[in-house]
């Protein structure tokens, strides 16, 4: 195999020809490019070639697992990977279209070792990508990443004998018998169900009346031109929609999934959109009666509240933040034995007796409504008002490019960290730590924080704020945060802001 070029020139011989590849798609847990701007077909198998070296070098048995979301590009992006993958001499296991949950859960079902998942998750048209991983229920690391982007920049895929391709019947239809089990809802639930015409919206509804659930669909036609708004329960147009049908339809509460399925967004029934994080605390005090003396993982951009709510504490819940990403975030659970993994972006690894560990918007959809079945009592917003209140920002990021973000953000960690040590206060209060596992999360004394931090997955920082006091101290937090990131000029405009 050749080294792909570095750069991509559609509408010429080449393109068609030679394997082009940008180098920064490849991401800390998944791949992601732009396409056909950043990478072409050829190059593709050459990611699947290299996919599949990979797995022999690792000892991995020589089967895989593939599937894809649904957008117009995304079965040509799958053959040619999978085209590289049984030029490595690997055996394919073609699931056909999927969520990324479903392929995880094929892992299982098929009993196959390894899975590749294309899709660009969140992002919008014009994205592709790969998750990938070789030791369910986990994803790859940065680790293995950077092994997979050597192996295949410096042209190092091998070709092998004994790749082999078979399409699998049936997988979607194992997936939902799994989920709904023999759970049947006993008390009345409207639910408006939100995929933004996404792949969700292939399994969703579905699932919902299977559960007993009464559906209020909400863009529930598969359409990959995405004509309302893209598929994204973390994005203030996708919510603010999930609410208005909310407040329409009378419904109980909105639950709201991405591209891929392996998140979800809830908005309840006054209309209130609940962060992830804060549904996370619902789900952890439901939970911690029936596990008490469980730990939970949560990402640094989530509320304080898993460490300090007296409800959790009552029940000897011990909380633990770690990385922002799917991948950081499901090695966590497992490598301590969590019962369950919160991320404000909507992921959520349920493992123990209510999951396999990985991220999946459908298993927690299921959770919610057996959440609500176990309280027949409780709306939505009663359990969101009996959490002890906090003032969040939404998650917020500026643009910063790919081949900046990480040096930006060392020296933006440098000069928190700096302020810290000088006495410095933020939004008007003493910082009491910053804590740099991922990027800069500045506590303040009372418990109220900031974090900045890289995207993952796109050209972006990342910036959250929360308030255990005021509405006004947490656009004070954020004003000061800001003031930091604006003193480096190559950091643009936010995508959305307070």
């Amino acid at each position: 195999m050749t080294k792909p070029a570095s750069s991509v020139s559609v509408n010429t011989w080449e393109f068609l020809r030679d394997a082009m590849i940008t180098p920064t798609g490849f991401r800390e847990y998944d791949a992601r490019w732009q396409y056909p701007e950043a990478i072409n077909l050829p190059g593709i198998t050459a990611l699947g070639l290299g996919l599949g070296t990979q797995m022999h070098a690792r000892g991995i048995d020589p089967v895989i697992a593939v599937g894809n979301d649904y957008r117009d590009y995304s079965l040509s992006i799958k053959n040619a990977l999978m085209l590289g993958l049984m030029q490595a001499g690997i055996a394919v296991k073609d699931i056909g279209p999927a969520l990324s949950p479903m392929a995880y859960f094929s892992q299982f079902h098929l009993d196959v070792p390894a899975v590749a998942m294309v899709t660009a998750s969140h992002n919008p048209n014009g994205w592709t990508g790969v998750k990938m991983g070789f030791e369910r229920p986990l994803t790859h690391g940065p680790d293995e990443m950077n092994e997979l982007r050597d192996i295949v920049l410096e042209g190092r895929g091998q070709q092998r004998p004994g790749g082999s391709y078979e399409f699998i019947e049936g997988v979607r239809e194992a997936y939902l018998d799994d989920l709904v089990g023999d759970f049947k809802m006993t008390r009345k639930l409207k639910v408006v169900c939100a995929t933004g015409n996404g792949t969700a919206s292939a399994f969703a509804p579905e699932l919902f009346e299977r559960l007993g659930v009464e559906v209020v669909p909400s863009h529930n036609a598969l359409d990959y031109t995405f004509p309302h708004y893209n598929p994204n329960p973390e994005a203030m147009e996708m919510l603010h929609d999930m609410s208005d049908s909310v407040k329409a339809s009378g419904a109980d509460f909105a639950l709201g999934f991405d591209g891929d399925g392996d998140r979800c967004g809830v908005v309840d029934d006054e209309g209130e959109e609940i962060f992830a994080d804060k549904v996370g605390v619902i789900m952890a005090r439901d939970l911690a009666k029936i596990y008490p003396g469980s730990t939970f993982v949560a990402d640094v951009k989530s509320t304080g509240l898993f460490a300090s709510d007296p409800e959790l504490q009552k029940h000897k819940i011990k909380a633990d933040y770690w990385k922002t990403g799917h991948s950081h975030m499901k090695r966590r659970v497992k490598e301590i034995g969590a019962l369950a993994g919160f991320e404000k972006s909507g992921h959520y690894f349920l493992a123990g007796d209510i999951g396999r560990g990985y991220d999946c918007g459908m298993r927690v959809a299921v959770e919610i409504c057996k959440l609500m079945d176990r309280n027949p009592d409780m709306s939505m917003s009663d359990l969101r008002k009996a959490l002890p209140q906090t003032w969040a920002t939404p998650t917020m990021s500026p643009y910063c490019a790919d081949e900046e973000k990480y040096d930006t953000l060392d020296r933006l960690v440098a000069k928190l960290v700096a302020k810290h040590d000088a006495g410095d206060t933020i939004g008007g209060r003493t910082i009491k730590e910053v804590v740099t596992v991922n990027g800069a999360r500045v506590i303040l004394d009372n418990g109220a924080w900031g974090l900045v931090r890289a995207s993952s997955n796109t050209p972006n920082l990342v910036v959250v704020c929360e308030s255990p006091e005021s509405e006004d101290e947490m656009r004070a937090i954020f004003a000061d945060i800001d003031a930091v990131i604006r003193t480096e000029t190559n950091v643009g405009d936010y995508d959305q802001t307070i």
